[in-house]
């Protein structure tokens, strides 16, 4: 297998874009035609998703065959009726009887800060990501799920980063893969934590960022922060180990702790953190649940400051090599 070091490195995931950087918006499909088993995690307070009690252990389906991460909020969630649309014309779903029904959850964040009111991801957006969906190189930074995303912004969105989306994966040697990718929209700053550098925090008058952590424990926080529910990190992680309903969900809750690691604070009020989990289970036998959660850690961590690195400014959001550029 031609290896990218992205989700797409664990056999039988697609990942396909649809982007309106027009409007500052769009979402991401992330396919697995031949289901995978499900499960997700949902940390922050104030989420957006859709199909995730079918992902409870104690509930009846264990397949899904695809995710969708997309911006617009609320509205987003109306392109992960365009994957269904596709797999559903392609015969690929959950059989239930005589009838095919394609099992798609969805998590959406928000960028309607950045993003131009009215317009959202919608069906047709969903149909289109899936169409340029490929198991090859992923895009990165601000595309898809991440065109509209803005990180660091506890002192407000006029002093935010360019957020976006990124991916990474892991190979463990013994023919186990483990892939993760992220669309970062986060209230907190991004840091890296193999390095333990910031990597983007809050841009201050001096034209570099402050530590959004020291800012907020000595209280230098905006006087008008995000509003709940502006922000957001959303993301796959992906594994072609066999593993049951019951460990896909412990994995997608494993992977929280590279979300914790790379974003701080995480987990917060004022975002929806969701992490889903797929399993293709084109490795047979028992699954090493202990590398697998350290691979997703990893993983989840790197994509997620791959995405912030990846991205572009826009609408007067500066990415963060922007910034570097003008000091």
């Amino acid at each position: 297998m031609n290896r990218s070091g992205a989700i797409t490195d664990v056999a039988g995931i697609e990942v396909g874009h649809a982007t309106d950087r027009e409007h500052g918006s769009g979402c991401t499909v992330v396919l697995c035609r031949d289901a995978a088993v499900g499960g997700v995690d949902v940390r922050g307070s104030a989420p957006g998703t859709r199909e995730t009690d079918l992902l409870r252990p104690t509930n009846h389906v264990s397949e899904v065959h695809a995710v969708v991460l997309g911006g617009g909020s609320a509205f987003g969630l109306d392109s992960a009726s365009g994957a269904v649309r596709f797999l559903a014309e392609r015969d690929f779903g959950y059989r239930a009887g005589p009838v095919i029904v394609p099992i798609v959850p969805a998590a959406i964040l928000f960028d309607i800060g950045i993003a131009k009111h009215g317009v959202h991801p919608q069906a047709d957006d969903g149909y289109a990501a899936s169409l340029n969906a490929t198991d090859g190189g992923v895009e990165e930074g601000s595309i898809g799920a991440g065109t509209g995303a803005t990180v660091a912004k506890t002192q407000g969105l006029d002093r935010a980063i360019k957020g976006g989306i990124g991916t990474a994966a892991v190979d463990l040697g013994d023919g186990i893969t483990v892939g993760a990718i992220m669309a970062v929209n986060a209230v907190g700053g991004v840091y890296d934590p193999e390095t333990g550098d910031l990597v983007a925090g809050p841009r201050n008058q001096r034209g570099g960022m402050d530590d959004p952590m020291e800012a907020l424990l000595s209280g230098d926080c905006a006087a008008t922060p995000p509003p709940f529910g502006s922000n957001t990190t959303i993301g796959v992680v992906a594994t072609n180990a066999t593993l049951t309903k019951e460990e896909a969900n412990k994995l997608a809750s494993i992977a929280h702790d590279g979300l914790a690691l790379a974003v701080r604070p995480a987990h917060t009020m004022r975002d929806g953190d969701t992490i889903f989990a797929m399993a293709t289970g084109a490795e047979p036998g028992k699954a090493d649940m202990l590398r697998l959660g350290a691979a997703a850690v990893v993983c989840v961590a790197r994509a997620i400051v791959r995405g912030v690195l990846c991205a572009t400014g826009l609408d007067g959001i500066p990415s963060i090599h922007e910034l570097a550029a003008t000091r």
